[in-house]
């Protein structure tokens, strides 16, 4: 699948796994990496003439355009041959000069958790950073995910320079599957595992998709890369998903400091701690845009990855059962050190869940996670081995309906019957908006199983969100001369701005933007435009990208709350009459053989409405008709039950 190129991280702790060199190895990487290019020096050089197929704008596109796959590419080709990067150069895409003012503008991200994604702006030439996908709200029935909205750059995509990605999370890489493609994919730039995540997105949601992609990896920490006239730089981050970067992105105007999403680990368990006073140091204006979930977080001090492994190890190696783990799937470093100990200690580990295994398959692939092939086995080879000496990590700690964890507690897992003395582990955080959900998971697990932990019994899992503290120590040690708190719903970047005033960010430096806001930066100084640009949900359904309106939710939201009602009425074409009486069908709404009187009741006042209608000596208007009957039957219905549901007239005229 895919293979990490020569190099390291020297900051981070991953060191350079060795090369492969089997045949059959390399074509995989060939058929899923797509067009590589460790170096693009610029547009005049830059093959651009691969375009995507059936170019779709965001807001209407046709299902047949966004056709999804979630099966592999077969033979898919390089289109372009890897350069070798000239270290004296930094890689670029020029642009032409039109405005000198650093422009920011956040897109997605800055009044919701996810949908990640910010536009700079200067010379004419734009960068993105992240492009990352929402879940949907309780709100909307049948929505997948929610992308963000790039109106405000159709007719400006030759101005895109180039796509940055801070990690893999799919609330910062999810929609760029589909906004790459609107954006005649501009070259991405990201470490190993992003890219590859991201390659892998795009070959289940578009075969061969791949091809297109132009990207450029981040070798080192070191490297800078010129996109259009931004000088980019990098610096390391802590966060739960391997490979997160943060990003310096220099313009004569201003200095913008993104760490993405990020955490303060006081005692990680590489002993690496990450400080970010050489921040201090870069030319001013500083801008630093902070990611500030955990601004309420007032708690004086966050769980250590050291402890949090400590726990782990001593659950899955004192068990008496089957350790079943449910965890985030991009938890990648910790998946790779619990199947580390469960090899140290003779037990096997088996891996359920897409997402869980392709990731993990990714990181194998990398160099990431190393493990013996007799350690991981298959789910259905799981009653081979006796239950102490089984590990499980699973997906579906949020309680999804179809995920692995709640199939093993509805007995719907094929393999998997949880035992008294098994023990299940909650190693993950409760992602806002999943309480109940997660609640009835666990109360189930608890009436079949003595042994459940989460982090309210020990400490299992450890955040990759800063707290209240963090943001403060992070502030003092870059000393920004503005603060722009992003990536969370508005009271927390509000509550994040008081933070920032507390530890010496002048206030009227300090702004919280919302989506579609632009504020400006010339001669070192921030003005907020005027104008804001559309920002609107781009909703996800299926197949269909942008096709479900505001009417659409409303009318969904309709039949989820009081069903629906419809009447069928045939008419004598030269009479104008009811032929035998009007048909009722109900769904959702009331159970129509225990309601005759209510029903009964409907089919006069419909009966009537036809009557003072139509006539058999003029043209009739159906339509008008029609209206009539919904308006009379919809009062009628409100009136016996106080109830609105949606009513569905069919006249057919014989």
């Amino acid at each position: 699948m895919f293979k990490k190129q020569q190099g390291s991280h020297p900051a981070s702790g991953h060191s350079a796994p060795q090369k492969k060199s089997t045949k059959n190895f390399d074509q995989q990487l060939a058929r899923l990496a797509g067009p590589s290019q460790d170096t693009l020096q610029s547009s005049n050089n830059m093959n651009r003439s691969n375009k995507p197929a059936g170019n779709v704008p965001v807001g209407g596109a046709s299902k047949n355009a966004q056709k999804k796959s979630a099966s592999h590419p077969q033979g898919a080709k390089r289109h372009h041959a890897a350069r070798k990067s000239n270290p004296s150069r930094p890689q670029s895409f020029e642009g032409n000069p039109k405005s000198d003012n650093l422009r920011i503008t956040p897109i997605g991200g800055n009044e919701e958790v996810g949908r990640n994604m910010t536009m700079f702006e200067y010379g004419g030439d734009i960068i993105i950073l992240d492009m990352g996908i929402q879940f949907p709200e309780e709100d909307m029935p049948g929505i997948d995910y929610i992308i963000p909205n790039i109106n405000y750059l159709k007719g400006k995509e030759k101005n895109v320079r180039g796509v940055i990605l801070s990690h893999g999370h799919l609330d910062h890489i999810g929609a760029a599957p589909i906004l790459l493609r609107e954006l005649s994919y501009p070259p991405i730039v990201g470490r190993d595992l992003t890219l590859a995540l991201v390659k892998k997105k795009m070959e289940d949601f578009e075969k061969n998709s791949v091809q297109n992609l132009k990207t450029i990896r981040i070798n080192a920490i070191s490297d800078k890369i010129r996109l259009g006239k931004f000088e980019i730089e990098f610096f390391d981050v802590e966060h739960s998903v391997m490979d997160a970067v943060g990003v310096i992105i220099k313009t004569p105007d201003g200095t913008v400091i993104h760490p993405g999403d990020w955490t303060m680990d006081k005692n990680p368990v590489d002993h690496k701690m990450v400080t970010y006073e050489h921040l201090a140091k870069l030319p001013s204006p500083k801008i630093l845009m902070l990611e500030s979930l955990g601004a309420t977080d007032t708690r004086p001090t966050q769980k250590s990855e050291v402890e949090m492994y400590k726990n782990l190890d001593e659950l899955v190696g004192s068990a008496k059962g089957m350790v079943i783990i449910g965890t985030f799937s991009s938890q990648i470093k910790r998946i790779g050190k619990i199947i580390e100990y469960a090899e140290s200690i003779g037990k096997k580990v088996a891996l359920d869940g897409y997402s869980m295994k392709m990731n993990i398959e990714i990181a194998k692939e990398l160099g990431y996670i190393k493990a013996h092939k007799k350690t991981l086995m298959s789910v259905n080879e799981i009653q081979k081995h006796p239950r102490n000496k089984v590990v499980v990590i699973c997906t579906g700690a949020q309680g999804e309906g179809n995920a692995v964890l709640s199939r093993i507690v509805n007995d719907e897992h094929r393999f998997i019957r949880i035992m008294k003395d098994d023990t299940i582990i909650f190693s993950s955080s409760i992602i806002p908006g999943n309480e109940r959900t997660i609640q009835r998971l666990k109360d189930d697990l608890y009436r079949k199983c003595d042994n459940v932990i989460h982090s309210d019994i020990l400490d299992v899992h450890t955040s990759g969100h800063s707290n209240a503290h963090d943001i403060q120590d992070i502030i003092s040690q870059i000393k920004p001369d503005y603060f722009l708190p992003v990536y969370a719903n508005h009271y927390f970047l509000k509550e994040a701005a008081k933070l920032g005033e507390k530890v010496g960010v002048k206030k009227e430096n300090i702004f919280v933007l919302d989506n579609g806001n632009q504020l400006e930066f010339h001669g070192g100084k921030a003005k907020l435009l005027p104008q804001k640009i559309d920002t609107s949900y781009v909703m996800v359904d299926g197949l269909g990208v942008g096709d479900v309106g505001e009417v659409v939710l409303r009318d969904r939201q309709l039949l989820a709350k009081d069903g629906m009602f419809m009447i069928v009425v045939i008419i004598d074409s030269k009479t104008k009459k009811i032929i035998g009486t009007p048909q009722i069908t109900s769904r959702g709404f009331i159970f129509v053989k225990e309601n005759f009187d209510l029903v009964n009741a409907t089919k006069r006042v419909v009966e009537k409405v036809v009557k003072e209608k139509t006539s058999a000596e003029v043209s009739v208007n159906w339509d008008y008709v029609k209206n009539n009957i919904r308006e009379s039957v919809g009062s009628f219905l409100f009136t016996k039950t106080e109830r609105r549901p949606m009513v569905l007239p069919v006249v057919i005229e014989v």
